[in-house]
This record gives C-alpha cells, structure tokens and sequence, in this order.
C-alpha cells in the first residue's frame, strides 16, 4: 500500500506521520543509529517521504533514500503551512507535511552533492571569518578615535599597518587590547586565506567554471561561490527564475488594478547574492555595455537601484553562458572563444 510519510526532523529525535489512504500513523524515533535504524525497518520501496529542512535532513534523507521511492526536503519558510501554523506542535508539522505530499504540494529544497555541500559548508566559514575580521577592524577604529586619531576604513588590511599602530601615543591598557585584537586580526588572515586556496582549488572542478572566469568581474572565488549557488543551471528555466532564485527580483504587491514593485526580495543565497554585486561593480569599471547601463540608470533611480539591476543583467549573462558553454575571448567586447 502506497504510503506518504512526513518527517519532522529535531536535534534528539524526530516526529513521523504515516499515512495512507486507510490509516494515519504517528512515531517518534531517536536521532542515533538504532533510532534511525528503526526508522528504515519501517520503510517500504513504494513510501514517499517529505523531511522538514534542518541541519541534519540530508543525512537522514541519504540514508534512507534507497529504501523508498521518493525523498524530498522541505523549506519550512516556503511551506507556510508550517511556519504560520497558529498551533504549532511536532506531531501537527508531521501529518501535515504527509497531507501535503500526497497531495504533490510541497515546495521542495534541491538537494545538494556531497561535494557542492562541503564546498558550501566552507563558504560558510570563510564568510564568518571575514565579518569577525571586520568587527575587530571596526573595534581599533573605535578605540583610535577615542584617542584622537581618524583612521580610513582599509588602513588595517595589512601586516604592517597593523604594527604602525603601535607607533603611536597611547595608554597601555589599550595597547595591551590592540595586541590582543591584532593577534586575531593576524590568525583570522592567515586561515582566510587558506580556506580561500581550498575554495579556488574545489571550484576548478566546478563545471562552468571556466565560463564564469571568462567573464570580467567575476574572479575565483565570485566563480565557486555562484556556482555552488547555482547547481545545475537546468534547474531553472529562465534566467529571470535564477534571478529569483538569487533575490534580486522587486517585491510585488498586486490589489485590484494597481501593481506595485518593491525591494528586492532577498529571499535567496545572501552570500552568492554578494559575490554577485561585487562582480557587478568590477565589471562596470570595464565593461562599456554594462556602465552604460549602469550610468543611465543611476541617473534616473539612483546608484543603489542601477546596481541591482546592473547585477541581474550581469547574472543574465552567467546563464546564458552555463545555459550554452560560452567562455568569453574578450569579455568586454563579447568575443568568445571559438569551439
């Protein structure tokens, strides 16, 4: 008998509904090998299973997809069913994520490669590395100026700009402090840098890479994060969907016969979104298409607007040249390499 089952995933056990079109079920199992072994001893070849998105959902769903038909993870942000559920209590989440997969309404996560997941998982880091390295950064320019001393913003993005500072007149509680946060700032540097070898290294295997690289803008790292991001470009249909998919598309509010566009949604991957605008604003420095569609725009909805929308067509570009295999020649004339 054809089964829907959903699974309701937390960090000592999980919740599962069983249902069918004669029963419903509710089981609690461990999360440890012999919970999870019973789990699987309960499954059957024609089972569907719907897992909520946690952190621990795509070890569960790797090990059990060979024992039934189907497998998906669920975005419990997208399934407002759950999310906005007025009483919210596990065994409810299960049977609703069964009710809703039998019915072929469950908004589902792709599921990520084992690879395309550590390389996120070492995105993650580096990015938390980085802003930690801000925040202490942003810590010696408060304790300068309480000082007397006006700093620019990268005047610490070197070794030796971090020992100048120690140069100048002040008390020696805060230089005791300085030597603690330069220590840091020296440590973070040093494993940023090794984790962005690793990434730069990870991403030539990457396919598409060298159609990303070939696009000015858009370096080594820009290169792997977008494409961990991406997946598989077949994945969307348009490019206006990776661009959704990506948040840059305006918030839309529609009432009777007024439509009406807002911010971007920034409903995606905030990190790929970032590498993207950085891109955006190397390749208008060079790129004469793109800065005049950048300018012309500025001048009429201002530079935060222009280089949004600037990046969505500079992300236009990258599917077409996953979508296709363009590597760029010459970029910035739209030269490609002749196959």
């Amino acid at each position: 008998m054809k089964r829907y089952i959903g699974v309701d995933l937390h960090k000592n056990n999980f919740q599962v509904c069983y249902l069918s079109k004669t029963t419903s079920k509710q089981s609690t199992y461990e999360i440890s090998p012999i919970g999870i072994s019973k789990f699987k001893a309960s499954l059957s070849k024609t089972d569907e299973v719907g897992i909520e998105a946690t952190g621990n959902a795509r070890y569960l769903a790797g090990e059990i997809e060979r024992k039934v038909k189907t497998v998906v993870i669920i975005n419990p942000w997208q399934f407002k069913v759950i999310s906005k559920s007025v009483k919210k209590t596990d065994e409810k989440d299960a049977a609703i994520i069964a009710k809703y997969l039998s019915k072929d309404l469950i908004p589902k996560v792709r599921m990520r490669s084992k690879e395309n997941q550590q390389i996120a998982s070492l995105i993650t880091t580096r990015d938390k590395l980085v802003k930690l390295r801000t925040s202490l950064k942003n810590k010696i320019h408060g304790i300068l100026s309480a000082n007397g001393y006006v700093t620019k913003k990268e005047a610490f993005s070197s070794k030796k700009a971090l020992e100048n500072i120690f140069n100048l007149k002040l008390d020696d509680a805060y230089k005791f402090e300085l030597k603690v946060i330069t220590d840091q700032i020296k440590s973070l540097t040093k494993s940023i840098e090794e984790i962005t070898n690793e990434l730069t290294n990870r991403g030539k295997g990457l396919k598409g890479y060298s159609n990303l690289k070939s696009i000015t803008g858009i370096g080594d790292i820009s290169a792997t994060i977008m494409l961990n991001a991406i997946g598989n470009v077949n994945d969307f249909e348009t490019a206006d969907k990776l661009s959704a998919y990506f948040g840059i598309v305006p918030r839309v509010n529609n009432s009777n016969e007024t439509i009406r566009q807002g911010r971007i949604t920034k409903m995606g991957n905030k990190i790929a979104r970032t590498a993207l605008v950085q891109s955006t604003l190397i390749a208008i420095r060079y790129n004469s298409y793109l800065r005049t569609f950048y300018d012309r725009l500025k001048a009429k909805k201002g530079s935060g607007k222009a280089i949004i929308a600037t990046s969505r067509k500079l992300l236009g570009i990258v599917y077409r040249a996953l979508k296709h295999d363009l590597v760029y020649e010459n970029f910035n004339h739209y030269k490609l390499v002749v196959t």
